[in-house]
């Protein structure tokens, strides 16, 4: 078992914190915002937190304990990856029960492997959620032509009721759907500094009923949707195709999207127009605590 320094996390130490966080993402893939200032101290800073240091004094192992949406306590770590396997995992989930006084708790991981995956499942942890991060190069974008009968328009506050019946209709049969009333899903979309609400569309039948919707800010697709009558048409793939276009032209270089691990046929929906998988990200839980939402992912 290798020996760290171990220490409590301060703000002095976040930069080497972020370096450690991009080594790993360049190793793992994941989520694509991990290494950034917000996501660090986010993650590290909402709560106890302590690092590992090496011999040369580099920081190679971090974890922290956070409140998730004030409901959850959770766990993250970061562990260089030479030092995987060697029982660093070991120490930092002692440390984390430890704060916990034998709580249970949730365990995030934005750039997840099978490594980690068989880590959680050897400390006793459940996968409760998990997502692919998909990238789009925006080399290629195909034109897939407007489904006939449909016509789409922009969030505003007169049509942002009609974006809320599309995502609820789009998604109700879905595992662990939780329904919110129309102010909770507005707020929760709109809660995202970069939400581009002039790029993202809800899609009209010609009785100006919703049948499908996306959502989107820089560099994202947050979330797109069709109704289950409207599945087959083609209507997903332009709400994708258009919003990576309209990206492109707000000058977008890249764009992200996540798709649940238990949803193949929207992965190889996004694999054809373009996306490649560049990483997972999960969350595991302590039998006693399991239960997820989609607020929480």
């Amino acid at each position: 078992m290798v020996q760290l320094e171990w220490s409590d996390l301060t703000d002095a130490d976040l930069a080497q914190v972020q370096h450690l966080a991009s080594v790993c993402l360049a190793a793992d893939g994941g989520m694509p915002t991990l290494d950034s200032q917000d996501s660090i101290r986010r993650l590290f800073r909402n709560g106890p937190g302590i690092i590992g240091r090496d011999v040369t004094g580099e920081v190679v192992a971090a974890a922290a304990l956070f409140v998730e949406n004030g409901r959850h306590p959770t766990a993250t770590g970061l562990i260089h990856p030479s030092l995987r396997g060697v029982g660093v995992g070991e120490d930092v989930t002692e440390w984390a029960r430890r704060q916990r006084h034998g709580e249970s708790m949730r365990l995030l991981i934005e750039n997840d492997t099978p490594i980690s995956e068989a880590f959680a499942a050897q400390i006793g942890m459940i996968r409760i959620f998990g997502e692919h991060v998909m990238r789009h190069s925006l080399r290629w974008v195909p034109f897939v032509p407007l489904a006939d009968g449909v016509r789409l328009e922009p969030w505003t506050p007169d049509t942002a009721p009609l974006f809320h019946r599309a995502w609820a209709a789009s998604f109700a049969a879905r595992p662990h759907f939780q329904d919110m009333s129309e102010e909770e899903w507005r707020n929760w979309v709109e809660s995202e500094e970069t939400f581009r609400a002039e790029d993202s569309r809800v899609a009209l039948d010609e009785d100006g009923e919703p049948v499908g919707f996306v959502t989107v800010s820089n560099d994202w697709i947050d979330q797109v949707g069709v109704v289950p009558a409207w599945r087959g048409r083609g209507l997903g793939a332009h709400l994708v195709v258009r919003s990576l276009t309209a990206l492109e032209h707000a000058g977008s270089h890249r764009v992200w999207l996540t798709v649940g691990e238990d949803n193949p046929a929207a992965q190889a929906l996004y694999e054809s127009l373009g996306f490649k998988v560049k990483g997972t990200r999960a969350r595991y839980a302590d039998p006693t605590s399991h239960r997820s939402s989609p607020i929480d992912q």
